[in-house]
């Protein structure tokens, strides 16, 4: 285990000790489930003070890469990396509305345009069945009108969801369910749920869906980037 670590650069001594404990687990030299070296260890090996290295296993800890257990059988234990302790990070930032409007929606294009397009490319003829119920639903909801806004948006998350996993791409269904999972501060600040916007989702739903039931690729890809980019404009001038 001595072999894994270097004395730590003392110009930036606090940073080195966080990075090189980091790379040791995710480069999989210490496997989860298993245990650090003590402090006592740790601390001679990388040549820094108990206080320092307490402060980088702190950090460790926040970013879900080891847990610290008391007792005599206890110490710095490596977790299993998973998709929620990401997309906790992502959706705190996403609710705080720390993000920009503009970078939102430019994030989003991105990866909702190259989602759709994985989507129609891989789509099996069971996935576009469940598109279609999903679709089904979605327009219950548009002919009731804008009383049901509400309902109607959770559907359309549902349809953004479903061609994230259809893209068979589990980073890019981590991060499509992430945005929808947090984004209504966004639409109950910049979007007013009228008649405009329930007409335009619908529609642009409704042409995405058929693009990608009909596996043509690069419409799906542009249809869904206008869709973002189109929200993203009723959310600037409601915000103007």
């Amino acid at each position: 285990m001595a072999k894994l670590f270097r004395k730590a650069k003392q110009n930036r001594i606090f940073q080195d000790v966080v990075e090189q404990i980091q790379d040791v687990i995710l480069d999989g030299k210490v496997k989860p489930g298993e245990k650090l070296p003590s402090e006592r260890e740790l601390g001679e090996m990388l040549g820094t003070s108990r206080g320092t290295l307490r402060e980088a296993l702190r950090i460790l800890e926040q970013k879900g890469l080891i847990e610290i257990r008391l007792g005599v059988n206890g110490g710095a234990i490596v977790k299993e990396t998973t998709f929620e302790q990401m997309s906790e990070t992502l959706a705190l930032l996403i609710r705080s509305q720390s993000v920009s409007l503009e970078h939102l929606s430019e994030f989003r294009q991105g990866v909702e345009g190259m989602v759709a397009s994985l989507a129609a490319e891989r789509a099996t003829d069971d996935d576009i069945v469940e598109l279609n119920e999903l679709m089904t639903r979605v327009e219950s909801f548009y002919h009731k009108g804008i009383d049901q806004w509400d309902n109607f948006v959770r559907a359309d998350e549902k349809i953004h969801m479903a061609l994230a996993k259809i893209s068979r791409n589990p980073l890019y269904r981590f991060v499509v369910e992430t945005i929808h999972d947090n984004i209504h501060r966004y639409y109950d600040k910049f979007l007013s749920g009228g008649s405009t916007e329930l007409e335009d989702n619908y529609r642009d739903l409704v042409d995405i869906v058929n693009a990608v039931s009909n596996r043509r690729v690069n419409e799906a890809g542009s249809l869904a980037r206008e869709h973002v980019r189109r929200f993203n404009r009723h959310m600037d001038n409601k915000k103007k």
